[in-house]
Formats: C-alpha cells, structure tokens, sequence
C-alpha cells in the first residue's frame, strides 16, 4: 500500500493491528447477511454429519473480510487452520508439506489462490477431489509415481480476482462466495464495535462520519478509525464526535465520500487532459506515473461503484457524476461520445442475445 493512502484496500504490515479488532464468531460477523445464512447451514450441516466441510471459494474485492471469515469457518468447526499463499507454495513439494500435515476434517486457506503456479495447481487437483496426493520421485528412467492418502479436509481459496483461477480449479470448489461492499450502516457497526474493543471513546455520529468514508470497505474503516484515534489522543480529546472525527479525516484528505488526493488526481486527468476521455490503462498510468494494475484493481474499483467512471471498449470514460463531483459541467462533445459508447454497447448485447 502507498504509504500516504489511508483507503486503500490492499493489506499493509500496518494493518496486523486490526486482528485484535476481527469477530471471531460468525454471529459476530456484520454484513454479508445472505453469504453469513447460508454458510451457517453449510457449517451446521457438516458438524452434524462429522465430516469435512466442502471447499469454499471466497472472492471479492480486498479488504472486506475474506481471511476473517477462512478463520471462522474453521473456529466453527472446531477444527485446525492453516493458512498460507498462492505465491508463497512455489513448488509441488511444498504443497505436500503442508497436506500431509493436516488433520482430518482441518482447514488450509490459501490466499490469493489465483497466483497458484500450474504446476502446484494440478497436485492440488486429486487432492482435493480424491483426497490423494499424486507425487514423482526422482528423475529420469527411475522416476516412479507415489500416491499419498490424505484425510479429508476442508480448502478455503480467496481471491480478488476469480477471472484469473482455472476453471478446472474454480469447479473444484462446492462453495463459491462473493463478498460484496458493506453498506454505511454496516460499517457504522464495525466501526463502533471496533471502538469499543479498543476502548476508544467514539459518539454515534463520529463512527457514521468515518463509516461514510470508508469506500464500503471494513478494512479502510479500521485503519481511518486508528488515525482518528491518534489525532484525538494528540489534541486531547475525551470524547470524538462527528466534528473531531470530520476534522481528522479531513487532515488524512480523505473527503466526504471515502476519495483521496489520488482518486482526485485520477478523475482530473481524464477530465483536463483527455477531454472526459475515452483513454486507455496504459495511458493514464503514464501520466499518473503509476502501474497499469494500481489503475486497474486500486483506484477504478471504488470509482465505478460511485458510478463517478466507466470503462467501455474504448477506454476509460468520466460519467457525469464524476463532473459533478469535480464541481464542472460536462462538455457537449464528451456527452456525445458517451451517448455513442452506450449505443454501442447496446448494439453488441443485442447481437449475443
């Protein structure tokens, strides 16, 4: 994460804090009603049957609670959990260290499973499925195939990118879950519940303040809230209402709406020097002097949900609650160009239909 961004999603070593502050308990998870109902059959479901529960497929965009709840299921369950990392298990021996280890019905959750190398992925595959785990020892004429019997266990994938896993891989898991942004009320909660674990003495309208700019996101609103903390523990202040907490995040320049001085540096780009766009990726990251993939999976993903902007074949284009944030009426030729990317696209989906 850069350093100078507050809402940003990504995990930073910064963030280990916020463990402390996790629910443990699925009754103690807020938001994701449906995703918490159903996984709560599923768990009541195999505990009652003694057996392992199905593998579950956990994606959405970072930060909004997929490792708390890897580590839940597993309480839950009263079952071991381990957990490691696509990028982390680079070869085939290190996955087996870590299957053969495992006990019957435990959990292993892999994180950012989609950085699986193909190579650990096709081990993985019997292992899952048949609960084997497929070997070659040695090399060359005297290299001979070893079949390991594992106990049946439970793999929690997440991802932030589900496009990016195999389909092989992706029919593996009996569960798939999406996570979607939490709504403000939701984050009010977190936000007070979290306080209150870190005997923070916050007013109702000083959390709904940093719920609303916390971009939906459980993560952003932890660490916004441990800012705001350090500011009123330096002034002073016994207790932070919506003002101190307003007075706080407006110092981090984190705005009424959860956007920062880079998203800001964004929407002005493509409204001062591409007219509104259409602009490519690979374009605006050379002029933010930025990577394509801090465009793409960073910066973008909040702005489309505020419908602030577009992506269309041709680029990247500004929506017109994106010139209204930024206080400027939108040009008559970049309508035009907007009307003619919506009718295009009309155009293509009636030709798949």
């Amino acid at each position: 994460m850069n350093e100078e961004r507050f809402v940003a999603a990504e995990f930073d070593t910064a963030d280990a804090a916020e463990a402390t502050i996790r629910p443990t308990r699925l009754d103690d998870f807020v938001g994701q009603r449906q995703l918490r109902s159903n996984l709560r059959v599923f768990i009541d479901a195999a505990r009652s049957r003694g057996e392992a529960l199905d593998h579950v497929l956990l994606h959405g965009p970072p930060g909004l609670g997929k490792t708390t709840l890897a580590q839940i299921i597993a309480r839950e369950l009263a079952v071991g959990f381990r957990a490691t990392s696509g990028p982390v298990v680079a070869r085939a021996g290190d996955l087996a260290a870590v299957l053969t280890n495992l006990q019957p019905r435990d959990v292993l959750f892999i994180d950012e499973i989609h950085r699986l190398n193909p190579a650990v992925e096709e081990i993985l595959y019997p292992a899952m499925e048949d609960f084997q785990l497929d070997l070659i020892i040695g090399e060359g004429p005297a290299a001979r195939s070893v079949r390991i019997d594992l106990p049946p266990f439970t793999l929690i994938g997440a991802t932030t990118r589900s496009g990016l896993i195999t389909t092989p891989l992706r029919e593996r898991f009996g569960i798939p879950l999406r996570l979607d942004f939490y709504a403000p009320d939701e984050l009010e909660r977190i936000v007070r519940r979290a306080a209150d674990v870190l005997t923070f003495d916050l007013s109702a309208e000083g959390a709904a303040e940093i719920a609303r700019r916390s971009r939906g996101t459980p993560r952003v609103a932890g660490r916004l809230l441990r800012r705001v903390r350090d500011f009123a523990v330096v002034a002073g202040i016994g207790r932070v209402d919506a003002r101190a907490a307003d007075d706080a995040l407006s110092r981090l320049e984190v705005d009424k709406i959860g956007l920062d001085a880079m998203d800001r540096r964004y929407l002005s780009c493509i409204a001062d020097k591409y007219r509104g766009g259409p602009v490519g990726a690979e374009t605006l990251a050379a002029a933010l002097s930025e990577q394509r993939d801090v465009i793409e999976e960073v910066i973008e993903p909040y702005l489309m949900q505020q419908g602030l902007v577009m992506r269309t074949p041709r680029g990247r284009v500004l929506a017109p609650a994106g010139y209204a944030y930024l206080g400027i009426e939108q040009p008559a030729e970049a309508l035009r160009q907007l009307n003619l990317l919506a009718a295009a696209s009309e155009e293509r989906e009636a030709v798949d239909e």
